[in-house]
């Protein structure tokens, strides 16, 4: 293998270069390559302001790529019927180091000015009469480079793409099994994560085909909502952990299009990539908990599932119906708590609940609003009825447990 900042070698030389239809002008061309090269790096230097701000290491990348394009002309020449690996030859000499240094924009700049001074020394090199065939082969050989300059940019954009792919999974991987820390921030960081205040992760099942281009849907589609994310998929789940808006519903429609048929779950906002573990956590509980719920919306947020994540064991649930629904109502004095248990048993009626506690049906209207105003739940909504039953009973379990 070449080493690194190597000039490549010429192929064997004929064993008769006078035998070669172009032996004047080959000679000449080989005699004038260094001079062409120092010619070039002027004219970089003169023209072209990136060049110029560069550090000296990677101008001197520049000066060899442009040496080895020379040389690699000259076989060309030398050679027009061999295969030629321009690629290998111009290329070879850093395509690490030069695909990072510049920009493909800056290399075909590069390359343009390099032609530009051969093209300028046609007159001085080719001898008499062969100008025409050095121009010539001088064109042909700048296709011969443009394609090969693509060649080498794909290249590179294909590693750093399936580099990236490896990295986004990572992070995506660590934030739903709740192991996202500092790494996992380095990671996102490099992936181009600016950090945004308000966090959720969605879930769904992934289509069946290639999860890339599933991957690159959820991108556009993100892009059209203005949102930042990461996303993969792990498994037959599609995982998206979407950044830039406070309404998780909001995020969850403007991305469910390249989810497959099924539930789609959105957790709730947090502030920040490390704390959207939690966000996956319950998003992950509210997934599996939709088959409780065949008539679900779609999406739903992983909150309005608590009574079914509750029921199938998430204990992340189950605190939270009782600490944002019982305590509260605990707090705010005995009679919302009674008011809700009897309206709820008896069938939601305000009638039947007010003959019950031996009160006006509009005391009882008014205590349920203030449950509504406690919660956030609605004891007159069917769903929400359903969630403050649930959240009453873990109450009470709660301070049974508690008593000695």
């Amino acid at each position: 293998m070449r080493q690194a900042g190597s000039v490549p070698e010429p192929h064997s030389a004929p064993s008769d270069p006078a035998r070669h239809p172009h032996a004047a002008t080959l000679l000449r061309l080989e005699k004038s390559s260094g001079s062409l090269a120092a010619d070039a790096i002027a004219r970089m230097d003169e023209t072209l302001p990136w060049y110029r701000a560069m550090p000296p290491e990677n101008r001197s990348w520049i000066g060899l790529v442009a040496q080895a394009g020379i040389a690699a002309f000259t076989e060309w020449f030398r050679h027009p019927e061999a295969p030629q690996a321009i690629s290998t030859d111009v290329f070879g000499t850093a395509p690490r180091e030069l695909t990072r240094a510049i920009t493909l924009r800056q290399t075909v700049e590069m390359v343009r000015t390099t032609i530009e001074v051969m093209e300028s020394a046609i007159d001085e090199v080719a001898a008499p009469g062969d100008e025409s065939a050095l121009r010539e082969a001088l064109l042909v050989y700048a296709r011969e480079i443009a394609f090969a300059t693509a060649q080498v940019y794909a290249q590179a954009a294909e590693a750093r793409g399936a580099w990236d792919a490896r990295l986004e999974s990572l992070v995506v991987n660590a934030v739903l099994s709740g192991e996202a820390d500092e790494g996992a921030l380095s990671r996102a960081a490099a992936l181009g994560w600016n950090s945004p205040e308000h966090v959720c992760v969605v879930l769904g099942t992934a289509p069946d085909g290639d999860s890339e281009l599933t991957v690159e849907a959820i991108r556009r589609a993100a892009r059209h909502a203005k949102l930042q994310v990461l996303t993969g998929v792990l498994g037959s789940r599609l995982v998206v952990v979407a950044g830039g808006s406070a309404d998780p519903l909001r995020t969850a429609r403007d991305l469910i299009g390249p989810f497959a048929a099924g539930p789609v779950v959105a957790g709730p906002v947090v502030g920040d990539l490390l704390s959207a573990t939690r966000s996956a956590a319950a998003a992950a509980a509210g997934l599996r908990a939709c088959a409780a719920w065949p008539d679900a919306p779609r999406p739903v947020l992983a909150d309005d599932v608590l009574p079914e994540r509750a029921m199938a064991g998430d204990a992340a649930a189950r605190r939270q119906l009782v600490e944002e629904i019982y305590r509260p109502l605990e707090e705010a004095g005995s009679a919302l708590l009674e008011t809700l248990s009897v309206y709820l048993e008896q069938a939601s009626s305000l009638e039947g609940a007010a003959r019950m506690l031996f009160v006006h049906p509009n005391t009882v209207r008014y205590r349920l609003r203030r449950v509504t105003d406690v919660t956030g739940w609605s004891p007159s909504d069917v769903r929400s009825a359903f969630t403050l039953r649930i959240a009453l009973i873990l109450g009470r379990l709660a301070d049974a447990g508690s008593q000695p």
